[in-house]
């Protein structure tokens, strides 16, 4: 076996032909990743709305967008039927933009999928009462190389997985989002709520997690930006996630990786964005089997942004058309990731096993 052909094969899901987007926000996401990544795919852009009609008409300019609406409604009265609705905006917005959709529609939604699990039921409710076809945009899983880790993994050349580990200490400009200055929660939920993700989409439910997120001295004024998450997957598995996000002495040693090992063997994959935000710096992906000498570089093309954003697209797309079987990362199963984020929270808020007191 191939395993350079193995990975280089790896492809996020595609519609043979393409549904016309409308975006829902014209907010940096949108502008960095979401319309880059759709203009690489081909995928069409026909219109988008924001309360800013400013912001959204210069975005429409800038990728060439033909219809600017200052409300949902106008959007959807311009949309054609087999539209997708891309919902590019904070949490909070997503039960008073849902139920505005037509029923039946097609919806790409931005995580966190609310900013709490009763948010988060909440929306899925809308969601199965509307009809819609409903993905969250956790884009990480489309990753080209978490694409290819995945190629390799099913390769069954590493072995039976057993440990999993995400590991990121850099620093953040929180400020490029000015909403989160005021939330309550944000390390989990909107960064590592992606490893979270990203770890289900492996190995599934954990049975619980034990957590820790806190404060940092650095940002005082915002909500605990470094975190520490432990998965319960019984006693054969380790499987964690350590980020920080105030590692700002020098670039020299901050990381950004996720690393898988089997019995068999292991691999890395550099999750670039994170170093150097928002320029950042290449994904790559390196490999090691039992037996070689050293850790090979697999070929990967592409990085997390924006390219991943093209598998949330395409994976969300290909289901609507009847193309694709599943939806990985449908509201359904995302409901899980809130639940897994809401249980880090509450670990954390509960603390830690006190000492055992000494009988002396």
């Amino acid at each position: 076996m191939d395993l350079l052909e193995v990975i280089a094969a790896a492809r996020a899901p595609r519609p043979k032909v393409a549904m016309p987007i409308v975006l829902v926000g014209a907010g940096g996401i949108a502008h960095d990743a979401h319309l880059p990544a759709y203009k690489k795919a081909g995928f069409p852009v026909l219109a988008i709305v924001d309360r800013n009609r400013q912001k959204a008409e210069a975005l429409a300019k800038q990728f060439g967008i033909p219809f600017v609406a200052g409300t949902i409604a106008e959007a959807v009265a311009y949309a054609p039927k087999d539209a997708v609705f891309d919902c590019a905006v904070p949490a909070p917005e997503l039960t008073t933009v849902l139920p505005q959709l037509p029923d039946g529609a097609a919806a790409l939604l931005q995580k966190p999928m609310g900013e709490t699990l009763e948010e988060a039921t909440e929306i899925l409710r809308i969601c199965r009462n509307k009809g819609l076809t409903a993905a969250m945009n956790f884009q990480l899983r489309w990753a080209p190389n978490v694409l290819g880790a995945r190629a390799l993994e099913e390769s069954g050349a590493l072995g039976k997985l057993h440990d999993m580990e995400v590991s990121v200490s850099v620093h953040m400009p929180w400020e490029l989002w000015s909403f989160l200055s005021t939330a309550p929660r944000l390390e989990i939920l909107y960064h590592s709520i992606h490893y979270v993700d990203l770890v289900r989409s492996w190995f599934g439910n954990p049975r619980g997690v034990y957590a820790k997120t806190v404060k940092s001295p650095r940002t005082p004024e915002l909500a605990a930006t470094k975190s520490v998450i432990t998965f319960d997957y019984g006693d054969d598995k380790r499987v964690f996630i350590a980020a920080t996000h105030s590692h700002d002495f020098s670039p020299k040693l901050q990381r950004s990786f996720v690393q898988w090992e089997g019995d068999n063997g292991a691999m890395r994959a550099q999750m670039g964005v994170n170093l150097d935000y928002p320029a950042g710096k290449p994904d790559n992906l390196e490999y090691i089997v039992r037996g070689d000498t050293d850790w090979s570089d697999a070929p990967v093309k592409g990085n997390w942004f924006p390219d991943a954003f093209m598998g949330s697209m395409g994976s969300l797309q290909s289901y609507a058309r009847g193309e694709a079987k599943t939806l990985p990362t449908s509201v359904e199963d995302a409901i899980d990731t809130m639940r897994v984020v809401e249980a880090a929270y509450r670990s954390s808020e509960l603390g830690g096993v006190p000492l055992p007191e000494l009988e002396l």
